[in-house]
């Protein structure tokens, strides 16, 4: 027993010391992948590598890039006409027959749920009149978002000359693309509905790792066998969203569970913070011509994932005083949170109660109290010269 106790003390101490890593501060796993990186969202830290510059087939995952351009290009609720599409056995396709009026919108549920080839064929036309022209604008994109490891050939994914990618470029498109609502409502769907449809089609994502791990948000599931099994994740833990790429596993079930580990190696590193909470008074402005301050609370709850070496702080911007009619709930300030040097939220801070309008004499007093010192110098002035003018007169 004094063996283990003593073994414990000393393994605390090497701890405290740092000379032995806490789980926090574990090495970044290897994994059975040719390349491999991982991001935080909101800054682009890179959390962990692998050969991440490496420039490789990615197979679908083209279609980031495809669902970009068509994001930039075409609105979502425009009607499109699907036009025909010679497949090959195997290809993954939304198989909508030719001539059909569909949104935006719906192909690109079908580009991303079910990684439709033909959805990305119709949308690249749609876009730009030709699939070549279109692949034109693939690459003018991809030079303008930095992605210097990145070329494309067509806006599919199969395996040709000049289409390629790498780990971090594709996190990076990711994460441009995540910062669009209505994409990253796409990436998170397990189930869709094209609403555009007759009647309405309900589908399934064949992205098996969104469906399997509860706190995944995406992102796009490929495979070809130049590029092999291919997976750009996203999920969210601890208040912090993280993006992985995993580029050239062996089999699905390996590129799903590396990519899993992946996340989970990046989730470790952050503990959850919670800067502001819903109703929290983060400002006490005085009312003017009434007598005590007026609470400002913040209307929602913010929590952030914070790494070690990360700053956490807010920053509240309110009025010193405020004067009424106020109704309760009256947006008057706000807060912001800022994790280093980005900002990550901001929160509107609300009035706790109604400050009714203020009476004439409200006013006349707050006039009096506001400029005692001087209506005092007045009196003063109007007394000396009113004694000075009798001292004269006689």
């Amino acid at each position: 027993m004094k063996h283990w106790r003593a073994a414990v003390l000393l393994l605390l101490g090497l701890l405290a010391a740092g000379l032995v890593a806490s789980p926090a501060q574990a090495a970044p796993p290897q994994l059975e992948a040719r390349a491999w990186a991982l991001i935080e969202a909101r800054t682009g830290d890179v959390l962990a590598s692998h050969a991440a510059r490496r420039r490789l087939p990615v197979a679908s995952t083209t279609k980031l890039m495809t669902a970009y351009v068509s994001l930039r290009e075409l609105p979502l609720g425009q009607l499109v006409e699907t036009r025909p599409y010679d497949s090959i056995f195997g290809e993954s396709l939304l198989e909508v027959p030719p001539g059909t009026r569909i949104s935006v919108r719906d192909l690109l549920y079908g580009l991303i749920l079910r990684s439709g080839n033909d959805s990305a064929h119709d949308l690249a036309i749609s876009a730009a009149g030709s699939v070549p022209r279109f692949v034109g604008q693939m690459n003018r994109y991809a030079a303008a978002l930095g992605l210097t490891d990145t070329h494309y050939a067509n806006p599919i994914g199969l395996d040709q000359k000049g289409n390629f990618s790498s780990a971090l470029d594709l996190t990076a498109l990711a994460r441009r693309l995540l910062r669009n609502p209505a994409f990253a409502k796409i990436a998170d769907s397990r189930t869709a509905v094209l609403r555009s449809q007759r009647p309405p089609r309900r589908i399934e994502t064949l992205n098996d790792f969104l469906v399997a791990v509860p706190w995944a948000t995406g992102v796009k599931t490929g495979h070809t066998f130049g590029a092999g099994y291919v997976l750009v994740g996203s999920g969210k833990r601890k208040g912090v969203e993280l993006i992985s790429a995993v580029l050239g596993a062996w089999t699905e079930s390996a590129r799903d569970g590396e990519t899993e580990r992946l996340l989970d190696y990046g989730f470790s590193k952050y503990r959850k913070r919670v800067p502001v909470r819903r109703g929290e008074a983060l400002a006490r402005p005085s009312i003017r011509y009434g007598d005590g301050e007026l609470p400002l609370r913040a209307s929602r709850r913010v929590a952030v994932g914070v790494r070690r070496g990360q700053r956490l702080r807010t920053a509240v911007r309110a009025p010193a005083e405020v004067e009424g009619p106020l109704r309760r709930g009256a947006a008057l300030g706000r807060v912001a949170v800022y994790v280093g040097g980005s900002r990550i939220a901001t929160v509107p801070l609300r009035a706790a109660h109604d400050v009714p309008a203020p009476t004439t004499l409200d006013r006349a007093r707050g006039f009096a109290g506001d400029n005692a010192l001087w209506l005092a110098l007045a009196g003063f002035a109007i007394l000396i010269g009113a004694t000075i003018g009798r001292r004269l007169k006689r």
